[in-house]
């Protein structure tokens, strides 16, 4: 969301503490919210005032976090709920971080304009006349008195379709063409669905205890299946099982849970007219939803209580929605599953070696077991950094070896997604942003290499190099959107520090069925393997594009030191034979 965090409590900086008092009480109309701001003018500008306040008035400001991005001739859209003792005037600006530059000024209430005694809504709309990227939104007044303000927020009118995401990170993600969104749920300090729906103004957000800020809940479940529909993805619903790593609720008390469980799934998915499927629909959205994947709980399974309280909310949800995909905290990669499911989850973080060699994670899983969803891996510790091409490319080598396991593995996910480069809580992550600018980590642009695997059919890949330990490669047919196009994907890593000549052989296609032009190879590298992305340099580690001339069925091609390379071959999609060379089921990662 695009909220710029909870309006703030101190005075300007430059004013007198006698001429302003900042405190709050609990008057606010919002239920949920009770919280209101309370600010006592001791200074006033009129003829009777004997202590007279300074030019542009006194008042409160919110810097947001770590400074809002203001640019030229952007309009952005302020709400706020206000009262007061008598009439007062009130200007609303967005200034530089220290007040001294306006980049937008508005007068709400002129001088002695507005007589609110009652709580009231205004709202404006602002068009910046300047750009700053560390820019605050500012109230002040020029009338002695008490106004009270709630609920103020600032957002910018043009957001990612239309729904207060920010366009530039919402974009990230929609270039990935992600299959699916997670969206995961804690115990003690939870988030609570109910919580975070309906008005923003009755939203009483909470205190995250294990990533330590506070969030408005701005983001709730409502706005995570709009961004997973906006996005064309699938959402994944991580909920809360009564299982948290210090708390747990035992499975004889676990009623209440599964019922809010099964009415988040109706506001997701039931009908307009139902208990919550109404509320979904008051909120603008009146079709369901499309949830069809949900999971139990988060690392739990070795937890006292997990398989007692999984058996409740399995028993309950497939009750109800049969069709609904439910997910395990147990692996049942190497071992049976003691429970039923659709689908296990698995996490890896490891080092780059390690991720490198688990390309073979999956060869051995009985294909009888439920399939795996990898929901989250990375390389962590000092190979990754902050997000290096080392990261990547180990990464890169276990998604090929999912990939070519599609059989029995149904998804898999990078985590953590995003992190503001301000507040590093986790490292690393695959985008990384501050309030004004966006990047891609080399874990990023990897995934850019899968984005046509979904739905695509595997082929056999076989390396007879010498240096087949060190190089992991994959084959896929997959049909481009933009020009209905049907290519042959072809992707190796290589994991020495050293190029590798290949010969590329074919087999399988008609007399020239590939065609000559249209082809492509695109590389990740760069000239160090713990090379990273910044803000100064943000596609330092990113991939480049070649065209390829003449293909044949046999191509030679130089694989660079520490790279990962995608051959791209546009093939006559009525050549394609089912021969023994094609596996023939198709890749949902």
């Amino acid at each position: 969301m695009c909220e710029q965090g909870e309006f703030g409590f101190e005075s300007m900086p430059s004013i007198n503490y006698l001429q302003v008092f900042v405190a709050t009480d609990r008057s606010s109309p919002f239920e949920r919210n009770k919280v209101a701001l309370r600010v006592e003018v001791l200074c006033g500008n009129d003829s009777n005032s004997t202590n007279i306040c300074p030019a542009g008035g006194v008042g409160v400001y919110n810097p947001g976090y770590w400074g809002m991005n203001v640019e030229q001739n952007k309009w952005f859209t302020v709400v706020m709920h206000v009262r007061s003792e008598g009439a007062v005037n009130i200007s609303v600006a967005l200034t530089s971080s220290n007040g001294v530059d306006t980049l937008v000024l508005l007068t709400l209430c002129k001088a002695n304009a507005c007589t609110v005694g009652n709580w009231t809504k205004y709202t404006a709309n602002l068009r910046a006349t300047a750009t700053n990227s560390n820019a605050r939104l500012q109230l002040t007044t020029t009338k002695k008195g008490v106004i009270w303000f709630d609920q103020v927020s600032l957002m910018p009118v043009d957001t990612y379709r239309n729904h207060n995401f920010r366009k530039d990170l919402s974009q990230m993600i929609a270039d990935l063409k992600p299959r699916f969104l997670g969206f995961h749920d804690w115990l003690r300090n939870a988030f609570r669905w109910k919580q975070t729906i309906g008005p923003w103004e009755e939203r009483p957000g909470h205190f995250g205890d294990v990533w330590k800020y506070w969030t408005d809940d701005g983001l709730g479940y409502f706005e995570f299946l709009q961004l997973a529909e906006d996005i064309g993805a699938l959402p994944v619903w991580v909920f809360n099982n009564g299982i948290s790593h210090n708390d747990e609720v035992d499975t004889t008390s676990i009623g209440p849970f599964v019922q809010e469980v099964l009415d988040s799934i109706e506001f997701a998915r039931g009908a307009s007219n139902s208990t919550w499927g109404s509320v979904r629909t008051a909120m603008g959205h009146e079709d369901p939803f499309n949830l069809k994947y949900i999971a139990v709980g988060n690392e739990d399974c070795w937890k006292k209580n997990y398989r007692g309280n999984y058996m409740r909310f399995y028993d309950a949800i497939k009750r109800v929605y049969p069709d609904i995909k439910l997910i395990t905290n147990c692996d049942a990669s190497s071992r049976k599953l003691n429970h039923p499911a659709d689908y296990y989850d698995f996490h890896i973080y490891t080092s780059a070696t390690n991720l490198y060699s688990m390309a073979h994670q999956f060869d051995r899983t009985s294909r009888d077991a439920p399939k795996a969803f990898v929901s989250e891996y990375a390389v962590t510790g000092k190979d990754a950094g902050s997000g290096t091409l080392l990261a990547a490319l180990a990464e890169a080598a276990f998604l090929i070896g999912v990939e070519k396991n599609s059989d029995v593995v149904e998804m898999a996910s990078y985590a953590p997604l995003f992190v503001n480069s301000n507040d590093r809580t986790w490292s690393p992550d695959a985008i990384v942003f501050n309030s004004s600018f966006v990047y891609g980590t080399p874990s990023y642009w990897m995934q850019h290499f899968f984005s046509n695997s979904s739905g695509a059919t595997l082929l056999n890949s076989t390396l007879t190099n010498n240096s087949s330990s060190s190089l992991i490669a994959s084959a896929i047919t997959w049909k481009s959107s933009q020009d209905n196009k049907t290519y042959i994907k072809l992707k190796v890593v290589n994991f020495r520090n050293v190029s590798v000549s290949l010969k590329i052989s074919v087999d399988g296609l008609q007399t020239n069925s590939l065609q000559l032009s249209g082809a492509t190879k695109t590389v990740l590298t760069s000239s160090n393997v713990m090379d990273e992305n910044s803000f100064k340099e943000p596609t330092k580690v990113a991939p480049f594009r070649f065209e390829l001339k003449d293909v044949g069925k046999d191509l030679d091609a130089e694989l660079p030191a520490y790279s990962f390379t995608a051959f791209d071959l546009l093939t006559d999609s009525s050549s394609l034979q089912t021969v023994e060379t094609d596996a023939g089921y198709k890749s949902s990662i």
